[in-house]
Order: C-alpha cells, then sequence, then structure tokens
C-alpha cells in the first residue's frame, strides 16, 4: 500500500480473460505484443537455485506451464510464441492444439529435466499443461482463499523449489504461508514487480524459518499495456522509494527476484 493509501499495482491491465481458454494460443497472441519475457529472463536463475538446490519445483500462478515449458525443454521463449500464433494453427481445436503439443514438446525434452508441479486458480490453464506432460501434477487452488486440498497437501511435501514469477500482487502472504506449511524442505525464489512490496510475503516465510534476500539486478517484464498503465507504475514505485529511471519510466514493468531459504 502507498503512503496515501492506495494500492501499489492496482492500474495494471487486465489479461484475465486469456486464462480462462483450454490451449495457450491467445495468451501467446495477447503478450507477444508486448515483449513479455520474464519467464525466459527468469530460466537461469532457476536453474541456478536447482543446481544448488535441487528437486520438484511448484509454480505458483504457473497459467500455461510457461516456465516448465523453459525448464524442462530446449526451446525459448520466442519459439514457445512463434510455434504457439503459427497462421497453420489458428483453425485448430483446443483438443487438436493439445495433441500436437504434446508431441511437440515431447521432441524437445532435455535429459532429466526437474520435475515441476503447477497452482494457479485457471483450470483450463492447469488442465492443457497437465495434459501436454509440461506438468506432472497441477492443482486450480486458490489459496488466497482457503486451506490446499489434501491432493494438494500431498503433492506440497514433495516440493524443494517454490517458484513465482510475476504472480506476487495477486497471491500474497496467505498463499505463501499455506504453501510453506505443507513443504517444510522447501525454498522460494520469486520475481516481484517492482509495482508491489514484498516485505509482507518476506514477514510470512520468515515464519517458517526463511531468509530473504533480494538478489542483484532487475528483470524486464513486458512493455505497458497503455499510458494510464505506464503512468500508475512509475507512480507506485516512486511511492515505494524506488527510481523509475530506466526502466518502468522507459515503458516497461521490471521485476526484481528474491530467494528465501535457511539461515
Amino acid at each position: 500500500m502507498g503512503d496515501d493509501g492506495t494500492l501499489t499495482g492496482e492500474q495494471k491491465a487486465d489479461f484475465s480473460d486469456v486464462y480462462g481458454r483450454r490451449d495457450p494460443r491467445g495468451y501467446f497472441r495477447t503478450l507477444i505484443p508486448l515483449g513479455y519475457q520474464v519467464p525466459q529472463r527468469a530460466r537461469p536463475v532457476v536453474e541456478s537455485v536447482l543446481e544448488e538446490h535441487p528437486g520438484t519445483v511448484l509454480d505458483v500462478c504457473c497459467s500455461y506451464g510457461i516456465n516448465a515449458a523453459l525448464l524442462r525443454h530446449d526451446v525459448d521463449l520466442d519459439e514457445l510464441g512463434a510455434h504457439a500464433v503459427a497462421a497453420t494453427r489458428a483453425e485448430l481445436t483446443p483438443e487438436q492444439v493439445i495433441a500436437e503439443d504434446t508431441a511437440w514438446f515431447a521432441a524437445r525434452r532435455r535429459p532429466s529435466p526437474p520435475r515441476v508441479l503447477g497452482l494457479d486458480v485457471s483450470g483450463p490453464a492447469i488442465d492443457y499443461a497437465v495434459a501436454t506432460g509440461l506438468m506432472a501434477a497441477g492443482w486450480a487452488e486458490d489459496l488466497e482463499a482457503g486451506d490446499p486440498s489434501g491432493s494438494l497437501v500431498d503433492g506440497l511435501a514433495e516440493v524443494s523449489l517454490v517458484l513465482c514469477t510475476g504472480g506476487v500482487g495477486y497471491v500474497g502472504p496467505a498463499t505463501f504461508d499455506r504453501i510453506l506449511t505443507h513443504a517444510p524442505n522447501a525454498w522460494v525464489l520469486a520475481f516481484v514487480l517492482r509495482v508491489f512490496p514484498y516485505d509482507d510475503v518476506a514477514r510470512a516465510l520468515a515464519g517458517h524459518g526463511l531468509v530473504t534476500e533480494k538478489l542483484p539486478g532487475t528483470h524486464p517484464q513486458r512493455r505497458f499495456a497503455d499510458t494510464a498503465e505506464a503512468e500508475a507504475a512509475v507512480h507506485d514505485v516512486r511511492l515505494l522509494g524506488l527510481d523509475p529511471a530506466g526502466r518502468e519510466a522507459d515503458g516497461w514493468f521490471h521485476a526484481e527476484a528474491y530467494l528465501s531459504r535457511p539461515r
């Protein structure tokens, strides 16, 4: 919350409609023109953390499994997007897209890729990611609103790394607290847009014995969708005591990476 009582980040464009479809074609058609790139920027950081603390990844706000696609396959985000929006696929049914993508990903799978689980409020996005083999399992649950299901609790017990690349702001301390209650060995790696504070999440993680450090640098997420979003972002980062020069003032959302692990 800003010092004038307004919630930071509240003027972000609403793309919720693209997450309710049965395949990611609409997702990529919407985000490619905005230069969406934070999953690609995040991948080397995630891989470095997994080298130090290997195991199962839980991707929070996973949508269609984009992080899983990048971590588990020899593809980059540009290739994913070009494949998704190819003109030859425009008339395919969702069932045909899922069948095509299952084979496409299988042909590009890395040797011994990390195991990835997914959590998102969108059932169709979860279903796509599991059906295509991007994720081993997924749950369409809202942990801001309530405790995890028994099935999710069982899955959380296996998790070594909780990953979130842009979901903070949609989810907050309640979600992370409920996850860590059932994932006692997990570290947390979160890429957080600079329009959102992370202190409240870090405090929740501290309650589970995790110490949070901000990693160096920032990571561009996407260009602003319109002037109103740009002006709001510059306003919000200034409220948080940050300098928008070279980042939000240049027309881009930027994220900071936070790593939380035991002392």
